[in-house]
């Protein structure tokens, strides 16, 4: 019996022994787990789905007028009169200046005198006094010396080419005209026009004759209604836009060339991706913009691209799906594939 109880005390202490030991190890491991939990990184994270968003973008432009000419003879000289003042309306053939007329009045007694020579040659030719070649000749030295005179009382008296108003007058009475600055120029401002640069991404969706709005800053609150009249055929490979041309009536000339304005226009309703911008980084170096994903306890890089901000959301063009778990906070210690801990 003693021997029996000797055996049973030393594997009661054996069994305790082993006991401890393995509750030490539980122990252990345990601590290693919560360190290992403390050292992931900790993130906020927001579901994100599809959405309808209106397409409504504005484009900046500045207004300009519809045709733009510039008054000036084409050679130097002296300004006798100026017609008209900045500000004043004109029309098509009014008088706008007049120029120094001595080397009209010399072309014109020039050519009173070529159609005397004309006629006499004519009258010798009719009797065999003078050749076809010496008539030929009269004829057209009369005929060119017309032309430079028709050209000179152009260049002389000069005229509005169009209905429009004064935007500058650039001389006075008595200047000499030196070719550097026009004397005049003439705007038509009815219609007016304004140019933008639109995403290529709408190039199937922008025709001529849709509606637009247009909002002046100079005239706060009022809403202009114009039409796109001109698209552009081709994209301008850097900045990825195309150009397009919208028509605004201003019989009134109440918008006037030089003035700021915002053209919305809508492309409809379309489905997508919203996210807080709080999820969207900027890649340091570039114009990448990402945002990380969480997929099963880790963090994934996800490049997208930007459509329009609204309020404090992005709507997302593209780069990721419906329904993924993107990091709100958190961020700045993630890396692709890294496992974090998401906290709520």
């Amino acid at each position: 019996m003693k021997i029996i109880n000797k055996f049973f005390v030393i594997f009661l202490l054996t069994g305790l022994v082993a006991c401890g030991s393995n509750n030490q190890e539980s122990t252990q491991s345990e601590e290693i787990s919560a360190e290992v939990a403390e050292q992931l990184p900790k993130v906020n994270t927001q579901k994100v789905y599809l959405r309808e968003v209106d397409q409504n973008y504005e484009f900046t432009a500045t207004v300009e007028p519809v045709v733009k000419n510039n008054i000036n003879p084409t050679t130097p000289g002296r300004i006798r009169q100026i017609f008209v003042e900045v500000g004043d309306k004109v029309t098509k053939g009014q008088r706008l200046a007049q120029m120094d007329a001595v080397n009209l009045n010399n072309l014109e007694t020039q050519i009173a005198n070529y159609k005397r020579i004309y006629k006499r040659v004519s009258e010798l030719y009719e009797v065999g006094g003078a050749s076809q070649q010496e008539l030929d000749n009269t004829k057209l030295q009369l005929t060119v010396a017309e032309t430079n005179l028709k050209n000179l009382q152009e260049n002389t008296l000069l005229k509005s080419p169009i209905n429009g108003i004064v935007a500058s007058r650039n001389y006075d009475n008595g200047d000499m005209y030196n070719g550097q600055l026009p004397i005049l120029t003439v705007m038509q401002i009815n219609p007016v026009i304004l140019r933008i640069n639109v995403s290529e991404m709408f190039f199937s969706k922008v025709k001529v004759g849709m509606p637009v709005e247009i909002k002046l800053d100079v005239y706060e609150g009022e809403i202009f209604n114009g039409k796109i009249s001109l698209v552009y055929p081709t994209i301008e490979e850097r900045t990825r836009t195309f150009g397009v041309e919208v028509t605004l009536n201003n019989k009134n000339a109440k918008v006037r060339p030089g003035m700021f304005a915002r053209v919305n226009i809508n492309f409809g309703v379309i489905d997508r991706i919203v996210v807080p911008d709080q999820a969207i980084i900027k890649q340091a170096g570039s114009g990448t913009r990402y945002v990380y994903t969480i997929v099963d306890g880790k963090a994934h890089y996800k490049p997208v691209e930007l459509g329009k901000r609204m309020g404090a959301e992005y709507e997302l063009i593209s780069g990721i799906d419906n329904g993924a778990e993107v990091v709100i906070s958190g961020q700045s210690k993630l890396a692709d594939g890294l496992a974090v801990e998401v906290i709520q």
